[in-house]
């Protein structure tokens, strides 16, 4: 149990529930005209399956790298991070194979439910699509480093993690709640993307010489180290622009800017990142970046319901 754990790699997963959590909430912060009241927009069911297909996704993903790479050999004694499932034997190829076909079960039932949930027996179009769009995720997430034309060998990886786990994630979920497409929540979907591409590219600038070693054609392997930099530079701080161009267009008030604070950790991210001089040091950034994405998405999501001010209330009013 506790490889298996270690192979879904536990410590990327609050950074994928991040869009589905701000889609989530904006629905409740803003039902939509034909619904009443904001209970009547935000379904618990719907949230519930959201978060597990999406996990489902990031574990399947994680699986299915771990697997592609070590059977490539990719991952081998070159590379910087922690060593793998399969590379350090400890899970076999063919255990891992199964594992991923479960997983792969698992979040197509789970992403039926969720759509089961959000449309019943109506909006046959819209079932269609949100199915077609569940197995063309759920094969992204395998063919990213699995079978001969994995698109992570030719430097794709990053259009799958943003348009999957920004886009899709916060649009998606936020539309299978409101059934409308709300434009302005285009901004946060986008620096939720753009953050989740910044760990993969943490993660790709760790590993680059293993990577180009091995056949590995990342985008970092592409471009090179100093401007996979400049890359990450755009990537975490067109995200931060992003959000708050988002609090200002939704008129929010000063106290529902405590977002921000999530801004400290990521300039200092930033500060390590343009000093570093040795791959290795990158990999606890990985962790980070994840928490700081989560952590923005939490509190970016009580500011649109404006909890921060009725908490400030209760606590020195005494709720008067």
């Amino acid at each position: 149990m506790k490889h298996w754990i270690e192979a879904a790699r536990l410590r990327t997963l609050p950074l994928s529930v991040s869009g589905i959590i701000v889609g989530s909430v904006y629905a409740l912060a803003n039902p939509t005209e034909n619904i009443l009241t904001p209970t009547e927009v935000f379904n618990w069911r719907l949230f519930a399956f959201a978060i597990l297909t999406t996990l489902g996704l990031q574990i399947l993903s994680n699986f299915a790298n771990d697997y592609g790479d070590g059977m490539k050999g990719t991952d081998n004694e070159d590379r910087i991070g922690p060593k793998r499932a399969i590379q350090s034997g400890v899970i076999s190829p063919a255990a891992m194979k199964r594992a991923i076909i479960i997983t792969s079960l698992l979040t197509l039932l789970s992403a039926i439910l969720l759509i089961y949930y959000a449309f019943t027996d109506t909006n046959l179009w819209y079932s269609l699509f949100y199915l077609v769009l569940g197995i063309l995720a759920i094969a992204s997430a395998i063919r990213y480093t699995v079978g001969n034309s994995a698109y992570g060998y030719r430097g794709y990886g990053d259009v799958f993690v943003f348009v999957f786990f920004g886009l899709v994630s916060t649009l998606g979920v936020n539309f299978l709640y409101s059934k409308q497409l709300d434009l302005i929540l285009i901004l946060p979907a986008t620096a939720i993307g753009f953050l989740s591409v910044a760990v993969l590219n943490l993660n790709n600038m760790r590993d680059e010489v293993s990577d180009r070693k091995a056949g590995k054609n990342t985008l970092v392997v592409k471009m090179g180290s100093e401007n996979a930099k400049k890359y990450h530079y755009f990537l975490v701080i067109g995200a931060m622009v992003l959000v708050v161009v988002f609090a200002v267009l939704s008129d929010y008030h000063f106290d529902q800017y405590l977002f921000l604070l999530v801004y400290i950790p990521l300039t200092k991210h930033l500060i390590t990142v343009s000093k570093n001089q040795e791959p290795r040091a990158l990999d606890p950034e990985l962790k980070k970046v994840a928490l700081s994405t989560f952590a923005l998405s939490i509190l970016l999501s009580l500011c649109m319901v404006s909890l921060i001010s009725d908490i400030i209330v209760n606590l020195f009013l005494g709720g008067r």
